[in-house]
């Protein structure tokens, strides 16, 4: 499970002499032992409902960043993603990210028997924390990865062909990569590629996704002109997108947090208090370096561009939240914030319609907080956080850009020119997300 068992520390217990001593050191090793399986097992839980709360902050930054007319569509998809995400990574994901998990029970790629059998043997607290509690903190993270493509790809994309691609991400590309280092694959063991809570594995995997799909359905209908020029598009209620971005930061602590996989000792619990406070404060950097850089450039601080500075942020600072002091956690947080700002608008000055922000904010941020890791980390090398994310990059864009360019030539993915001037709501789920302010 990733990297638990160089993170996980034991409690030592040394040898009484005689018979009564040593029944009194067992006695002492299992009152231990279950008492560490039970938080580490409480960490997993824990933590893991806080990232399954971010979907909720997910959904509520996006629908307050896209127009009224498509606000309820993308609502559907956010909450389908995480449904979707939860059946193929209980089918096929969680094998194919972690070879060799749960034993017996895994019978092959496709098994029903974690359903039944994802907790431990009664009594038997050897393994340090409950399997299943271990399924459910990797669970959501998958759930996330697949939320960042429908922010980028809102307002014109159908919603079954997107499903078609959540259910292959979530069940297969995801795992594939997430395999290569949480699952102690080649770039784990070859190359010591470190990615603490998943800049690069989960962010920037979501963002490569996104880019793609953006390549091949090209943008909204009137977003460019001729002449180059932006015509803006202002979402449809920017205090829900607010809250969409107070409810991720909120959770980010169980992203992050949760990622000491493990809480069985004072040594995990300070180590989660750290990472906490590095969390925040990078996501608090990322965020007034943004409202600073938008009042600079575009003379006027933008909400949205601030709002994605703190996402930024938390994205920058994923891959190690742990090793930094506060000075360099303020620093990452910060670089994120100008890599957002200054992302924006080059995106637009290359056509790519991203709706809600999502590249530069998941996946340069992934690559920009990844690729710092050893500065803070000495543990990790430049080069070996470079092959990680050239090779997760690669994947994961070529993989997409295949799949969404089949689904175009299929079953295609755009909804027509005039569906999309009605507006998703009507076209696809015949109804309005606020009829009491359209119907007038």
């Amino acid at each position: 499970m990733r990297d638990l068992t160089k993170r996980m520390t034991r409690v030592g217990l040394g040898l009484g002499v005689g018979a009564s001593a040593l029944l009194v050191a067992s006695a002492a090793y299992a009152v231990d032992d279950e008492t560490a399986y039970i938080f580490n097992s409480l960490n997993f839980l824990m933590h893991g409902f806080l990232v399954m709360w971010m979907a909720a902050g997910f959904c509520m930054l996006e629908s307050g960043l896209v127009r009224s007319k498509s606000a309820a569509t993308i609502s559907l998809k956010n909450i389908a993603i995480y449904g979707i995400a939860g059946i193929m990574f209980w089918l096929v994901g969680y094998k194919i990210m972690y070879p060799g998990t749960m034993g017996e029970d895994w019978n092959g790629y496709f098994n029903f028997g974690l359903i039944w059998s994802a907790s431990d043997p009664e009594g038997d607290f050897s393994g340090g924390y409950s399997s299943g509690s271990d399924w459910f903190f990797q669970m959501v993270f998958c759930a996330t990865a697949a939320s960042i493509v429908s922010g980028t790809l809102a307002e014109r994309i159908k919603i079954w062909p997107f499903m078609v691609f959540t259910t292959i991400l979530t069940g297969i590309m995801y795992p594939i990569t997430g395999s290569w280092e949480w699952g102690t694959g080649w770039l784990d063991t070859n190359f010591g590629f470190s990615d603490f809570a998943g800049s690069t594995l989960v962010h920037s995997v979501g963002g490569w996704a996104a880019l793609a799909g953006a390549f091949v359905l090209g943008s909204r209908i009137g977003k460019y002109n001729p002449d180059g020029s932006v015509n803006p598009m202002p979402g449809s209620m920017l205090p829900l997108a607010t809250l969409g971005t107070f409810i991720l930061w909120l959770g980010w602590f169980g992203f992050n947090g949760g990622s000491q996989l493990a809480m069985g000792t004072g040594a995990d619990v300070a180590a989660i208090s750290n990472i906490y406070i590095n969390t925040n404060l990078a996501a608090a950097s990322g965020l007034v370096v943004a409202m600073i850089m938008s009042q600079i450039l575009f003379k006027k601080v933008d909400l949205s561009i601030a709002l994605n500075g703190a996402i930024g942020g938390l994205v920058s600072i994923t891959a190690e939240p742990l090793a930094p002091t506060i000075p360099i956690a303020l620093m990452v947080g910060a670089v994120g914030g100008v890599i957002v700002t200054i992302a924006v608008p080059i995106l637009d000055k290359l056509r790519i319609d991203d709706v809600v922000g999502a590249i530069p904010a998941h996946l340069l941020c992934g690559i920009w907080g990844t690729i710092i890791v050893p500065f803070s980390n000495d543990s990790a090398t430049y080069y070996g956080q470079a092959v990680g994310i050239g090779a997760i990059g690669a994947f994961t864009f070529v993989v997409s850009l295949v799949l969404w360019l089949i689904l175009k030539f299929t079953v295609g993915i755009r909804a027509s020119a005039e569906d999309e001037e009605m507006g998703l709501d009507k076209a696809e789920l015949g109804i309005e997300a606020y009829p009491e302010f359209t119907r007038r």
